[in-house]
């Protein structure tokens, strides 16, 4: 019963979906009609408000962070089931017919909640990366791809799989960006 109320809690706490909240209220616009059509914070960002974007960007963090810290301190055990639930409650959000964002500022939120360095190696690797190419997308997907790599080369294989696992939903949820990529038609994104 625990795996169900955890589970389904940290669903619905991951799939309010902040960007689509905060630009039809302030903007009056359907984000899903900007830019990607995407409800994250790099489309967000798209609309040329900085505040809403990076409001977004906090909120889609602070929305794993709190069902995953509750769940940390209080069922330790069931850490990777709030995890993953708030993840997918991001990606396939119920109140907009399981059409979401990409994942990753939730993912952020996950990272920094489990382990403050997982926080931190992704932070890094998604700044080294993006600072060479100006990709969100690719540095996206080697930040999530730089989290199981560390964690072998400490030692901490216990975790490898589950972080794997969401490695591959990130690629997922990347799949067109990756296309988009390889045609040379990939966007860059302004963070500043």
């Amino acid at each position: 019963m625990e795996y169900l109320i955890v589970g389904i809690a940290s669903y619905l706490m991951g799939s309010i979906p902040f960007g689509f909240i905060l630009i039809k209220l302030f903007l009056k616009k359907d984000i899903r009609e900007i830019g990607s059509g995407n409800i994250g914070a790099t489309n967000a960002l798209r609309t040329g408000n900085k505040l809403i974007g990076y409001t977004t960007l906090t909120l889609d963090i602070v929305k794993a962070i709190i069902p995953v810290i509750y769940v940390k301190i209080n069922f330790p055990e069931l850490i990777y089931i709030a995890s993953l639930c708030a993840f997918l409650g991001h990606v396939f959000p119920v109140w907009l017919k399981f059409k979401g964002g990409k994942g990753v500022a939730t993912y952020v939120g996950i990272l920094f909640s489990i382990n403050i360095l997982l926080g931190i190696v992704f932070v890094t690797s998604w700044g080294i990366v993006f600072l060479i190419f100006r990709y969100s997308s690719l540095s996206s997907i080697i930040g999530s791809l730089s989290i199981p790599f560390y964690l072998i080369i400490i030692g901490q294989t216990n975790s490898v799989i589950f972080f794997g696992i969401m490695f591959i939903l990130i690629f997922f949820t990347h799949r067109e960006n990756i296309k988009r990529l390889k045609n040379k038609e990939e966007s860059k994104t302004k963070i500043y």
